[in-house]
């Protein structure tokens, strides 16, 4: 069997001895080699809502672990070669991100890298529903998209709490530079206790807190009526103007009474930065104008501050401010008011009444704001009041009496009249109180015809379920018989507009009382007969004022309040209505807001949703 041969391999087992090879050398073990970092995380830039990604390339022997650190804390679950951050915010600008890199023979440590996050696209919301044309869209939301709107992803970040009810949009100003405190976006709240806050709008930090209140003086009380309680202050949104002032101005009214009984309406002007009055103000808001109707004394009709609240939003147009006048309920006397101030100065420019010789035709829009076109006209809708139906040879009433019309304004030569149209059933209507005033107008933009002609529009619904779409260079004034509109939709409401309607990519949106959101398509320059969209659910009273997000035409998010309690923030696919992103009671009580407020407008702006209740402002974003 030869055994002496198996002796030389049985040896080389025992002994770990190689066989292979000259002569027999054994290979000496390899001993691990510890992490060495080849090529460092470089620093990164994005954009707020955009993600970063920093990557590191190590050698050693495996395997390797990471661990991605964030200002020299460890990051959760960040154990890869490369580290992908979630949307990042402002407040990540000059994070410091770095990674170990371990194995059994060691550690290595990467570098440094810097986070920049620069500001995108400078966005403010200066004004009611975005824009002079009232149209409600934001369409540079670079964040905020379809995809990222769910009860997973978003929700409430935060609640801004002031001294009263919130009534008036808030606004936004973006890339402020507020004394000592540097540069930050800006959130303003008016509130019904006559007060004004500059907020953070990125963390809550209280910049200025500013009252309009005179010495001994306190808010209005409710007047007797059950619109505004239980106090009036600011009930209107005010505008921001960047341009007046050392700093920008915020402007706005409010009312206010003292011990003996007398009550005042003043303009006010602040300053953006300090809340500092501007330009000698406030300004006692007063007026009179040629007439016989309500409150009229030899020959004038005469302004009586404690008769009115400032219920639509104020328009800023061509260095003028505006603001347009509603009584208290049906409270009589009064009637229809709109007064110009100079932006610079804070001294009235014109004055026009629109009921002189007769009675009410308050002007309210459930808080929407005059809208304006580019050529520098105004158009409102008139609540109930006097109409004259004896016209003169151009069409307007001889007695210069306009309740319940579609009102176009003029403004190069003092606020005027210069077209209208009025319903043939206004009188049924003012008897029945189904007027028109209870609806925001909005200037659509041009839009072309079948037959290839630009046409000027302007749309607008009240109380009586119809949607009135004028033609703003002949709006169709009066016929006893019929209505002479460029397009009406009787019925096509399931409810009376308490609200504003939204526009977005050629559709149309209203939120009707008791109905869901419904979308009405543009073709041709005519609206859809009938909506080509709704909302799975329905809004109550006052309905819903909708606004729109989008990047350009991409990504569109239709958002809207619910008056409910607790309120309900919405947010729907503005191309697909049935399709519900979110809502605020999605994640139980986490998103919840309180009670619900009248005639809330949300603001959609950088990312952030903000959202005014009776004690302070909801705010919406990404969760982090």
């Amino acid at each position: 069997m030869r055994l002496w041969l198996l002796v030389p391999a049985v040896l080389s087992v025992i002994l770990g001895l190689s066989l292979g090879g000259c002569g027999g050398a054994a290979n000496p073990p390899v001993s691990p080699s510890a992490p060495s970092i080849t090529t460092q995380p470089a620093m990164q830039r994005a954009i707020p809502g955009q993600t970063a990604t920093f990557t590191v390339v190590a050698t050693g022997t495996a395997p390797l672990s990471y661990q991605w650190q964030k200002n020299n804390l460890a990051i959760a679950g960040a154990n890869s070669a490369s580290y992908v951050t979630p949307p990042v915010i402002s407040a990540d600008n000059g994070s410091q991100f770095r990674v170990v890199v371990s194995n059994a023979a060691g550690n290595a440590t990467s570098d440094q890298a810097m986070l920049a996050v620069s500001a995108a696209r400078q966005l403010d919301v200066l004004t009611y529903h975005n824009d002079v044309a009232r149209t409600g869209q934001n369409l540079s939301e670079t964040i905020l998209s379809p995809a990222n709107v769910n009860s997973t992803t978003f929700g409430k970040l935060a609640f801004f709490p002031v001294d009263g009810k919130v009534d008036a949009q808030p606004l936004y100003m973006s890339n402020m530079n507020i004394p000592g405190q540097g540069v930050h976006n800006v959130l303003y709240v008016a509130t019904e206790h006559d007060s004004v806050y500059a907020f953070d709008a990125d963390n809550g930090t209280l910049f200025w807190k500013a009252s309009m209140l005179g010495t001994g003086e306190t808010p209005s009380d409710e007047r007797s009526c059950g619109q505004v309680v239980p106090e009036i202050g600011i009930t209107s949104t005010p505008v921001i103007d960047r341009g007046h002032g050392p700093n920008g101005a915020i402007y706005l009214v409010a009312m206010s009474k003292n011990a003996s009984g007398n009550y005042f309406q003043r303009i006010h002007a602040l300053d953006v930065t300090t809340g500092m009055e501007l330009f000698a103000g406030p300004r006692a808001m007063q007026a009179s104008f040629p007439g016989t109707g309500d409150n009229s004394s030899n020959g004038s009709v005469i302004f009586d501050p404690k008769q009115y609240k400032e219920r639509a939003a104020l328009l800023l147009l061509n260095g003028s401010v505006y603001t347009a006048w509603a009584s208290h309920c049906d409270i009589r006397p009064y009637n229809g008011w709109i007064m110009a101030y100079d932006a610079s100065t804070l001294a009235q420019t014109s004055v026009l009444n629109v009921v002189p010789n007769g009675s009410e035709g308050a002007i309210w829009m459930s808080g929407a704001g005059p809208a304006a076109d580019a050529s520098g006209n105004i158009y409102v809708l008139d609540a109930n009041g006097d109409f004259d139906t004896s016209l003169n040879g151009g069409g307007f009433p001889s007695n210069g009496d306009y309740g319940n019309a579609f009102l176009k304004f003029s403004t190069s030569g003092g606020l005027a009249v210069a077209d209208y149209f009025e319903m043939y059933d206004q009188q049924n209507e003012n008897n029945t109180d189904t007027d028109l005033g209870s609806g925001g107008v909005m200037v659509l933009p041009d839009l072309t015809d079948s037959s290839g002609q630009v046409q000027h529009l302007a749309v607008g619904a009240g109380k009586d379920t119809n949607l009135y779409v004028a033609n703003r260079d002949s709006m169709g004034k009066f016929n006893a018989n019929s209505n002479n509109i460029y397009q009406e939709l009787d019925g096509v409401l399931s409810g009376g507009v308490f609200a504003m309607p939204a526009y977005f990519n050629g559709t149309v949106y209203y939120g009707s009382v008791g109905s869901p959101i419904v979308a009405f398509k543009i073709t041709n320059a005519k609206l859809s007969t009938g909506a080509t969209g709704q909302t799975p659910n329905s809004f109550g009273y006052p309905g819903a004022t909708p606004g729109i997000s989008a990047n350009g035409v991409s990504n569109a998010i239709l958002w809207a309040v619910e008056n409910t309690n607790p309120a309900v923030l919405h947010a729907y696919d503005a191309t697909k209505l049935s399709n519900e992103l979110y809502n605020s009671n999605q994640a139980g009580s986490r998103d919840q807001l309180g009670p619900g407020n009248k005639f809330i407008t949300p603001t959609i702006v950088n990312g952030k949703v903000f959202v005014g209740t009776t004690n302070g402002v909801a705010v919406f974003g990404l969760l982090h």
